[in-house]
């Protein structure tokens, strides 16, 4: 009995550790669309001219909805869209010749987007980070690898732009996204801004474990102490990220994160130790991603393709996950069955049984406490804050699965399934 307190105890002391974590990392904040931008910076004549990279592989089903967005952007700067293709299989290029060819009565969107047709991939490379170097260098900013391509007649150099935007070909921004992102990071300096965007949030296995999925992201990365000059914490969302061309030149362009899968969090860290300052917030609704998982084994594949990349490939890292998700979310339920139903069937003392129930439930309601905000971000009922054991045991079973796939060579590449 006593070594199921202590675990029931430290399960409790966990959860306690969360809710008084001084990053507050559980209260999904900060979120963009709140942040002031000051009226000097909002207000000028001189804005930087911005270049919006956007890698795209096998994306033809998504660009129709999410392209018109960036050449449409209400940025009152210069301004070059370039789609990379990155060797798809379906229409990809076609489809964004194609948008930016129906467009051009609206706007000069034919001379403000290039398609780049993305080169074979280097060895040692990641496809998503590659396909951003060829971006890089079609608007200048590259490394020697990719900036040869221009010698062999590989695109038409671009200006040198003050600012790039990273965005995913499946993120939609509002008109007046990039005009914010660029004034916070003249407001402020920032040598990287990036918006988590808002992910879909509709179907069952979506309202399951979206939710739990950015609420885990905001414990492993406080948002608050990336953005703390002082903190050793980085990371940023590959989604949407503004990146200074002079901090990208000075951690010696995308060359310094070729073969890194989780590209952005390790882009962050690059600039970061750079002593450069960057931020991350979440957006509300200036940047939200199309991406549909309409069923559990689609939200399974994106976890498994990085989870065990986080743990660092590390088997003891593994284990001491499964037994800390273990702690805070099996633990606590269990242990408020077993109390009742133990007591119930006369199996252990009633105030045994009522002190593990007691103590389950405990950890039960500050986990609840918690998830509270991250339910109230999404717009989703209160009764779904009490869904979080199973997502917990669910991220575990993925991690677990991402590790069993890399111990048997079965590697997930980008957009492979």
């Amino acid at each position: 009995m006593d070594i199921l307190l202590f675990l029931g105890a430290l399960s409790v002391l966990m959860w306690l550790g969360i809710l008084l974590h001084p990053a507050r990392p559980w209260d999904f904040q900060p979120v963009g669309e709140d942040t002031a931008v000051a009226l000097e910076a909002g207000q000028r004549d001189d804005w930087p001219s911005v270049c919006i990279l956007v890698p795209a592989r096998n994306e033809a089903e998504s660009l129709p909805r999410t392209l018109p967005t960036l050449l449409k952007q209400e940025y009152p700067g210069p301004l070059k869209v370039i789609v990379v293709d990155d060797r798809s299989a379906d229409e990809t290029a076609e489809t964004a010749r194609r948008i930016s060819q129906e467009l051009s009565h609206e706007l000069q969107a034919e001379k403000r987007l290039t398609v780049l047709s993305g080169a074979a991939l280097p060895p040692g490379w990641v496809g998503k980070v590659w396909a951003l170097e060829q971006g890089a260098a079609a608007c200048g900013v590259a490394s020697l690898e990719a900036a040869a391509l221009h010698q062999h007649g590989g695109y038409e150099q671009l200006s040198n732009p003050h600012y790039l935007l990273l965005t995913d070909a499946d993120i939609r921004h509002t008109p007046h996204s990039l005009w914010r992102l660029v004034a916070e990071s003249e407001q402020h300096g920032l040598a990287l801004n990036s918006r988590m965007a808002r992910l879909r949030c509709v179907s069952a296995a979506e309202q399951l474990l979206i939710p739990a999925f950015v609420f885990f992201f905001n414990l492993l990365y406080p948002m608050r102490w990336v953005n703390t000059p002082k903190s050793r914490v980085a990371a940023s969302a590959g989604g949407c990220v503004l990146l200074a061309a002079s901090a990208l030149k000075k951690i010696g362009g995308f060359a310094s994160i070729r073969n890194e899968i989780i590209d952005d969090v390790n882009l962050a860290r690059q600039v970061k130790n750079c002593q450069l300052p960057i931020r991350l917030a979440l957006s509300r609704y200036d940047v939200t991603s199309l991406r549909t998982y309409d069923v559990l084994a689609s939200i399974w594949i994106m976890v498994r393709r990085t989870a065990f990349t986080e743990l660092g490939y590390s088997a003891l890292r593994l284990i001491g996950t499964i037994i800390g998700l273990g702690l805070l979310f099996l633990l606590p339920l269990m242990y408020v069955l077993l109390g009742i139903g133990l007591t119930v069937f006369g199996e252990i003392p009633v105030q045994h049984g009522t002190l593990l129930a007691a103590v389950g439930l405990g950890a039960l309601l500050v986990m609840a406490g918690v998830y509270r905000p991250a339910i109230r971000f999404f717009g989703l009922s209160a009764e779904w804050m009490w869904t979080l054991p199973l997502a917990g045991t669910l991220y575990g079973t993925m991690t677990f699965d991402s590790a069993i796939r890399y111990w048997t060579g079965k590697r997930i590449g980008w957009r492979d399934s």
